[in-house]
């Protein structure tokens, strides 16, 4: 089977982990990227379009959308209907968006020709996002007898929204976020894919301190200023210390995690993320919020949970043991092969496409 997963950027590498599954499992599998994503994961296809640029959007967006509407929080979402779908935030925004999609189009029509973009049998859409803002071309494959799969990774769909045209045509609507499934009447939930080729199970060293690592992409949502405080805290009772891993290549930062004796994912509402599963798959045991409605599920697993309220109380038996990190360390990889691997994850995706 011809699969082209289409993504604005390889986030979190989770676009790029679908496709090396699918092509483990025998198909033909590429990813297609607007730009680069600029933490140095791996790319496929990129065709790096004008205006796509990480830092060139930021900018933009502080230009045209109110301040309030940029902040990320740990919070859910309260969107005023349901599914919650984009519309530019105002008239300067819209402007500026129609003006990148003349100046894209071209550019792209050239790569479909280029790579024969249109003779694939599945599109997968890694964030709900065709080529444009106002995609036509996703709609007339899909008019054409193709299959399109939207699946949501995070603030896609909690703060952006569908895309009306994609979310219209759409075959199957995915999320790895648990709180997407109430913002969405039509999703179904799937665990993160995770790759475990680039990880083995780090031996625990003893050392002075207790190393408790957090490895924020965005410290607003992930609740950092509250773990930094908890770790700090503990530093006066116990020989512990913070590593604060941000802003490195994706590379670099995976060297540091697994120099962790204890890993911190993130507090809130949102459960937990990509950062811990990379701390479990190395054998070291994490900590994170846990959404509600995966407790509510009551679904067993390792990783300890955290708020704002008990995050010091929750670290404490994991500093005073040694004999338990290692345990929950082991258990977390365990599970995380069990529940987490990118194989199964794409054999469920295709078999609720009915692609099987």
């Amino acid at each position: 089977m011809r699969i082209l997963h289409i993504a604005p950027y390889n986030t979190a590498g989770v676009p790029v982990t679908f496709v090396k599954a699918e092509r483990e499992l025998g198909h033909h599998s590429r990813l297609l990227t607007l730009h680069h994503d600029g933490r140095g994961y791996q790319e496929d296809i990129c065709l790096k379009l004008p205006l796509w640029q990480p830092e060139i959007v930021a900018k933009l967006k502080k230009i045209c959308y109110p301040k309030p509407r940029l902040l990320q929080d740990t919070g859910l979402a309260q969107p005023r209907q349901i599914p919650p779908v984009w519309k530019p935030a105002n008239q300067l925004a819209g402007l500026l968006l129609n003006i990148r999609d003349r100046m894209t189009r071209p550019v792209i029509e050239g790569y479909i020709k280029k790579y024969q973009l249109d003779s694939f049998d599945v599109y997968q859409l890694d964030g709900g996002h065709g080529f444009l803002k106002n995609d036509d071309f996703i709609p007339k494959w899909h008019q054409a007898g193709k299959k399109v799969i939207c699946c949501y990774l995070g603030s896609d769909l909690r703060r952006r929204g569908v895309m009306p045209g994609i979310d219209k045509i759409s075959d199957l609507n995915l999320t790895l976020e648990w709180d997407h499934l109430k913002l969405h009447p039509n999703i179904r939930h799937v665990y993160f894919p995770f790759d475990f080729s680039g990880f083995s199970i780090v031996e625990p060293v003893r050392r002075e301190k207790i190393r408790i690592g957090h490895s924020p992409t965005n410290r607003a949502a992930k609740g950092s200023e509250r773990i930094i405080d908890a770790v700090n805290k503990l530093s006066q009772k116990y020989p512990v210390e913070l590593a604060l891993i941000e802003n490195l290549p994706y590379p670099r930062a995976l060297e540091l995690k697994a120099t962790c004796d204890i890993g911190i994912d993130q507090l809130g509402k949102l459960g937990y993320g990509i950062s811990a599963l990379e701390w479990l798959a190395m054998g070291i045991p994490a900590a994170s919020s846990i959404a509600s409605e995966m407790e509510s599920d009551g679904i067993s697993h390792p990783i300890v949970p955290v708020n704002e309220q008990n995050i010091e109380e929750r670290l404490e038996p994991l500093i005073n043991s040694r004999e338990l990190r290692i345990k929950l360390g082991r258990e977390g990889r365990q599970w995380l092969e069990q529940n987490h691997d990118a194989q199964k994850i794409v054999k469920q995706i295709h078999q609720s496409a009915g692609l099987n």
